[in-house]
């Protein structure tokens, strides 16, 4: 049997140089990817020390600011309590005055009784605190609770014939 035998010719093209060149790196540029992966490892551990010093950061302060609305709020009534502290003095001096005098001085307990009405209607209003609900008024089933219901001729139905306790809003909201 006979054999043809190809001969080897080395043929260069563009293409094939440059499949050469992605496969073969040459020697220097080893040394400069190894630089460059070393870098951004570097910089790759910068940026999670920081990420985790933020989280932490972020940590410490949503836990301090917890404490602090806390805090904030186990005292949110002391301003309040302290306005009306006057108002409990002078009901308590008044009913003082009355045990002593066994009827005698109506007219000043009287004046008093007023006078203590005056100062916790006044609070009230300061805090934005509003009564509503007057005799003659619609009654109105989502602001008010009928108690009774009587039958009168010279009014409109559904009428306030008369208040047995006021209602208060405090901003908009019935409370």
């Amino acid at each position: 049997m006979g054999y043809i035998l190809a001969e080897k010719k080395e043929v260069k093209t563009k293409k094939h140089t440059k499949i050469r060149k992605g496969i073969n790196p040459s020697k220097k540029s080893v040394p400069k990817n190894k630089d460059k992966t070393k870098e951004l490892e570097v910089q790759l551990n910068e940026l999670q020390d920081k990420q985790l010093r933020l989280k932490a950061e972020f940590e410490n302060f949503r836990k301090r600011k917890e404490r602090e609305i806390s805090v904030l709020l186990q005292y949110d009534g002391e301003r309040i309590i302290k306005e009306i502290l006057p108002i409990v003095d002078d009901l308590e001096r008044m009913t003082q005055a009355a045990e002593g005098h066994n009827g005698e001085n109506e007219a000043s307990l009287f004046e008093g009784t007023q006078m203590v009405e005056s100062k916790v209607k006044r609070f009230l209003e300061s805090r934005g605190i509003v009564p509503f609900g007057k005799q003659g008024e619609t009654l109105n089933s989502e602001l008010h609770d009928a108690m009774l219901i009587q039958t009168n001729e010279e009014m409109d139905d559904n009428v306030i014939l008369d208040v047995f306790e006021k209602g208060y809003r405090y901003r908009g909201k019935v409370i």
